[in-house]
């Protein structure tokens, strides 16, 4: 049973912003809600104030323009991302990370802003509270402990979304709105690498907007990701990698991120400097999973052993860039 709450449905976005601005940190936002409503029914959150930014209609659109770059409202659902012929032709990863989102009931419902905003996640946090009180509760909720790394003063719940890597990939932006204005911010940038704070996000702020500039456009890419079942399941671990290939078929701007193995998605450092390098292809594949292992670090956070999604995550990155260096 949810906690009783103040609920509003707003029309504009100023009066969302004025809605935030008057609670602070006592409010949520609900988009699809295939995340927040599961999470209020096991009691992980309680606000006061529900702000339901579903009315925002001008926040859900996709639009591309070459030499523009691309633009997604924060209301856009997964299966708009992930059926645009748009985004299947120019941003192919994109695409493809947000059809292995959940299942298409869900993907329905849930909005890129949601899925970018996603809640880190735990085997002892995302639990009833029956089970959470069991084990003393955790330091992401109501207890002083991380079960995952329990001599250490940080959360270490992981993210878990699918579309963060495939946007870091692609260079993106995130349009942020609050009562100061708006401003942008890489992509990478918004994450904050802890379970507790995750996100550069103020309480009084909304994501609007996803930007992704005109030079990631008509890349080649592939987004792979490793999970217990076949859909609805969340990754354990997720690869999206991208690139683009000259006259010669040589492959430049290589990028790859991680997602689901810290308690924010990353980029892997140095992998475009690996591909600028002479050697085969085996080689500089198994140079780029070195630097990508270095860089996860998938701790006891899901049913899932440690080492065994450190050995799929290197599964999935071998599977990403072999598909991209075939395509």
């Amino acid at each position: 049973m949810m906690a009783p709450f103040e609920y509003h449905r707003p029309r504009h976005l100023e009066d969302a912003l004025q809605i935030l601005a008057r609670n602070g940190r006592q409010i949520k936002i609900l988009a699809g809600g295939t995340d927040l409503v599961i999470s209020m029914k096991q009691g992980l959150f309680e606000p006061e104030v529900v702000l339901d930014v579903k009315g925002l209609r001008d926040l859900a659109f996709i639009r591309y323009q070459p030499g523009a770059g691309l633009s997604i409202g924060a209301l856009a659902t997964i299966t708009q991302v992930a059926t645009s012929d748009v985004l299947i032709r120019h941003f192919p990863v994109l695409a493809q990370a947000a059809a292995t989102v959940s299942g298409p009931n869900l993907r329905n419902m849930g909005t890129v802003g949601g899925n970018l905003c996603l809640d880190t996640r735990c085997y002892w946090y995302n639990q009833s509270y029956s089970w959470r009180v069991s084990c003393g509760f955790c330091l992401k909720k109501d207890g002083t402990v991380c079960h995952v790394a329990p001599g250490g003063k940080l959360c270490w719940a992981v993210y878990s979304g699918d579309l963060a890597p495939a946007l870091m990939t692609l260079r993106a932006e995130l349009k942020i709105a609050g009562p100061r204005g708006e401003r942008r911010v890489l992509i990478e940038s918004f994450y904050v690498n802890e379970g507790r704070a995750k996100f550069d996000l103020r309480p009084d702020e909304i994501l609007t907007e996803v930007f992704v500039p005109p030079a990631s456009a008509d890349c080649f890419g592939s987004y792979q990701k490793f999970r217990i079942r076949g859909s609805v399941d969340y990754p354990l671990a997720g690869v999206a990698v991208v690139a683009k290939k000259g006259p010669d078929g040589r492959i430049h701007d290589v990028r790859a991120a991680l997602t689901a193995v810290n308690p924010a998605p990353q980029l892997v450092p140095g992998v475009n400097s690996v591909f600028g390098q002479q050697g085969a292809h085996a080689d500089l594949m198994e140079e780029v999973v070195r630097l990508a292992l270095r860089s996860a670090r998938p701790l006891k956070t899901s049913a899932s052993t440690m080492e065994y999604r450190r050995h799929m995550l290197a599964v999935m990155l071998r599977r990403a860039l072999s598909a991209l260096l075939g395509g």
